[in-house]
């Protein structure tokens, strides 16, 4: 039987793998064996975050984290290459822009494993982003890229890779599957709304922890000073990233939004479809805004996701105060077509499909 190696490093992928897994059991043709590189350590990962989110738990947790870029992917190559050779897969599956994904991607290729890129072809442009610089790396050396979207084939194309070995297929976005999928069990399975006394749409969800935010005292401020602006007119819930915490832990900052403590998927999924809109400087939660019909104002510069831009759905405001402002009162009389088809449908299935023609 042809087997699988799917390196996973961090809860959205294991999220979107699930997908895949479960489509891989149903059809028994390939054994899937899965790595957790333990990149993002997440205290919510624990033997019921499996068992609820019906997600097959790792063969193998190789517990590398807490380590700079460099000494973290060298460890990952180390001991997947270990993994590699034990198991002899005919592909490795990695997904996104981790430490993880390239670690992966590299250990495979090295090894004449070939290699599928899942969120192939993004880019936002800036060589400052740690993600920017491993999705490259892993498209240069991957046999099949999976793209989520028109842009993202376009971005491969203009980078040349119509005379590269590597096979490109817009498949859709496999989050849009997970959300479709895991946001009917949330409803079930999460009370976070009643528990902290939230009326639906009436409240703004917010999450804040890219290391370009973070490590910047100064940007980081704006934020949470334009989420106070916007607390003014409506409540902010914010859970807080540890990375985050700490920093302004360390130079005592506070502001008059509510800060709760990181939330499990199930209640991240209740929250994103009970709330008014987002404000996020993560690439993974606008296109989660989007699968559940809200608006998303980006503290970021830039997007991946530049589709949920140009059609309304989403503003960028950087760590400007007052855009994030203007963003948040504009949305409030916003009437964007939330039915546009812009990720695909059975992404799992076509993204199987194409792993099968690899094999």
């Amino acid at each position: 039987m042809n087997k699988i190696v799917t390196i996973l490093g961090a809860r959205p992928q294991f999220v979107k793998a699930a997908v895949l897994s479960r489509i891989i059991a149903k059809y028994k043709d390939v054994e899937e064996v899965i790595v957790h590189t333990g990149q993002h350590y997440d205290a919510n990962m624990s033997d019921i975050f499996f068992e609820e989110m019906d997600i097959p738990k790792p063969k193998y947790n190789l517990a590398i984290n807490g380590m700079g870029h460099g000494a973290m992917t060298g460890q990952m190559l180390i001991e997947i290459e270990a993994v590699l050779t034990k198991e002899k897969p005919n592909l490795v599956l990695v997904y996104g822009d981790t430490n993880s994904t390239l670690a992966g991607a590299l250990a495979a290729k090295k090894m004449n494993i070939k290699v599928v890129h899942v969120e192939a072809g993004l880019r936002c442009y800036n060589m400052k982003m740690p993600e920017e610089i491993n999705r490259i790396l892993t498209d240069r050396i991957s046999d099949l890229l999976l793209c989520p979207t028109d842009t993202a084939v376009e971005n491969l194309l203009k980078e040349g890779y119509m005379n590269m070995p590597g096979k490109i297929v817009k498949c859709g976005d496999i989050m849009k599957d997970a959300v479709e999928f895991y946001g009917k069990i949330s409803e079930e399975k999460s009370s976070i709304i009643s528990s902290l006394s939230l009326i639906p749409n009436e409240f703004v969800l917010a999450t804040i922890h890219r290391q370009e935010n973070t490590d910047d005292l100064e940007k980081l401020n704006e934020i949470f000073e334009g989420l106070a602006l916007i607390s003014k007119e409506m409540p902010v819930i914010l859970p807080l990233h540890p990375r985050t915490k700490a920093i302004l832990n360390q130079h005592q900052l506070t502001y008059d939004i509510k800060i709760i403590d990181p939330v499990g998927y199930f209640d991240m999924l209740n929250l994103l479809n009970k709330c008014n809109l987002v404000v996020t400087d993560s690439g993974g939660l606008q296109k989660e805004a989007f699968f559940n019909k809200k608006h998303c104002i980006i503290a970021r510069e830039e997007t991946e996701w530049v589709e949920l831009v140009t059609n309304g759905f989403a503003k960028i405001a950087g760590s400007d105060k007052e855009k994030m402002l203007k963003a948040f009162n504009d949305f409030q009389n916003s009437d964007a077509n939330f039915e546009m088809d812009l990720f695909g449908e059975n992404v799992g299935e076509k993204i199987y499909e194409e792993i099968i023609k690899l094999l």
